[in-house]
This record gives structure tokens, C-alpha cells and sequence, in this order.
């Protein structure tokens, strides 16, 4: 009777650890915007693994903080930073030593080569704040990469609907 008990507290430890290693390895990040139709919806929630830019392939969504950027040209103080991390969710277009994608050389200026520590990430849809108009981004400010789209859950309670 006591191995049995011994067994199930080591199993217990066994799972709240597991359980603790995965939550800080894997978010859920909730879709807010636009930039990203119609790939990904409003309101869509994706399970991210936080990850480095050695793990991220050109082709990849990740989700990461934006640059600070200056608020005009004119101006060269930058912005103040939100209160809280305001997370982008983006298609990594290009990775360090790659050519730098034409959609994005004017906000690039001289740049013809991705740098290193840095990355391209556009927006599915052509209307997104990405680095055609903030240029590279810090490698160092991606949270994860988006493994995927988490269905979406029936609210205690009710019934799915049935046809």
C-alpha cells in the first residue's frame, strides 16, 4: 500500500512538472488585428512555443514585440513604450544573410542584406505595420514561434451546433 502511494506522488511530481516546463515553453496569443487576414482571423488563438531566431525558418508566423521606432523623420526621440508588451503576429519573410525583399527596401534605406540579429516579417494582408515601414527587426524581441490555430471551444454549457 505505501509503494502505491510513493508511486502516485511520484507521478503527481512527474506531471506538475511537465505541466510547469510546458508553460513556460508555450503561450496562447490571441489574434487582434487585421495584418494577418486571411491567413488568421480577429479573435483566433495560436499556441506558440517561445523559441530564438535559430529555430525560425523564412515561411514561418511568429509573434514578436515591434521596434521602437522614431515617431517622424523629423524627429529623432523615440516613442514612449506602451504600458504593456503590445505582441505583432507576422510571416517571417527573410532571415540574416538573405537579400532584403523589394517590398521592403525603401524602409531598408541602404541595406541590401539582412543583418545579423535581425529579420523581415510581413503581414498577409498588404495593409500591416511590418518592416515595410519599420524595416528589420530585432531578432531578440520574438516571443515564439505560432505552431498553430487552436479550434475554437464550444462555452460550457452548450451544444455544437448539428446540421
Amino acid at each position: 500500500m505505501i509503494t502505491l502511494t510513493v508511486a502516485a506522488v511520484a507521478m503527481t511530481a512527474t506531471i506538475l512538472m511537465a505541466i510547469g516546463f510546458a508553460r513556460r515553453r508555450i503561450v496562447v496569443v490571441t489574434v487582434s488585428g487585421t495584418s494577418m487576414t486571411p491567413t488568421l482571423q480577429p479573435g483566433d488563438k495560436l499556441l506558440v512555443r517561445r523559441c530564438d531566431i535559430s529555430v525560425v525558418k523564412v515561411g514561418d508566423i511568429v509573434v514578436l514585440e515591434p521596434p521602437r521606432v522614431p515617431v517622424s523623420p523629423e524627429i529623432t526621440v523615440l516613442g514612449p513604450l506602451p504600458a504593456r508588451t503590445q505582441w505583432q503576429v507576422k510571416r517571417v519573410a527573410a532571415l540574416p544573410g538573405d537579400p532584403i525583399p523589394s517590398s521592403v527596401q525603401e524602409a531598408a534605406g541602404n541595406l541590401r542584406i539582412v543583418p545579423d540579429g535581425t529579420l523581415i516579417v510581413l503581414g498577409d494582408n498588404n495593409a500591416s505595420n511590418d518592416s515595410r515601414l519599420n524595416g528589420p527587426y530585432p531578432a531578440d524581441r520574438i516571443l515564439g514561434l505560432a505552431l498553430r490555430k487552436l479550434a475554437e471551444a464550444t462555452p460550457l454549457g452548450t451544444r455544437p451546433p448539428t446540421s
